[in-house]
């Protein structure tokens, strides 16, 4: 079986569209999938960025902490769900990453409300930190999200701007096992030139 460990932040939407790919990959693939946190405000918090993009970030600390929380609450297996709920509000219906929104996202899986009081808390900000090293480190200094380890070698990408399905996205995953496979592999890149489609 293959494995991929897959780290997101849940404002990303390269993140968003990546893992609804992986989760397609599932069907048609045999692999185990675990995700992880990393954080866009952590990896851009010293480096030259537009202000509209610091901005933007600003808002990314709050969603990641109430993942923690849930994640100190209920363990790793509630990432997903908790990611897919959050996603499908911020990203499919474009409603963006507030505080309702999550809170929301909360409910419906029946998770306390009171995890909204980590949005403020700065105390698992170490916890964020150290599962975003789990996997920024071991891909180098030009990472963002998604990143993504496949049989244990990790690189930034793939980034799509829409979400292969069934077959397209197993011949997909073959080709990044592939490449993944020979150390020698480090970048393959293409400017974007399609909008994001979350469908």
């Amino acid at each position: 079986m293959d494995k991929a460990d897959f780290w997101f932040d849940p404002i990303c939407p390269f993140a968003w569209i990546t893992s609804r790919w992986i989760l397609e990959v599932k069907k048609v693939r045999d692999v185990e999938v675990e995700f992880h946190q990393m954080s866009l405000a952590y990896l851009n918090e010293d480096k030259d960025i537009s202000e509209d993009y610091r901005e933007k970030l600003g808002d990314a600390w709050g969603p990641a902490r109430v993942v923690r929380a849930a994640i100190e609450l209920k363990g790793d297996e509630i990432a997903l769900p908790l990611y897919t709920a959050m996603g499908t509000r911020i990203h499919h219906d474009k409603r963006g990453p507030e505080r309702d929104v999550i809170a929301e996202a909360l409910a419906e899986l029946d998770l306390p409300a009171d995890l909204m009081d980590a949005w403020d808390d700065s105390s698992r900000d170490d916890a964020i930190k150290k599962s975003h090293h789990a996997g920024m480190d071991q891909v180098g200094d030009e990472v963002g999200t998604p990143t993504i380890a496949v049989n244990g070698s990790a690189f930034f990408g793939p980034v799509m701007t829409a979400i292969p399905r069934g077959e397209d996205a197993g011949r997909m995953w073959d080709g990044a096992v592939l490449l993944a496979a020979n150390p020698d592999f480090c970048e393959l890149k293409r400017s974007r030139s399609r909008d994001l489609d979350f469908s």
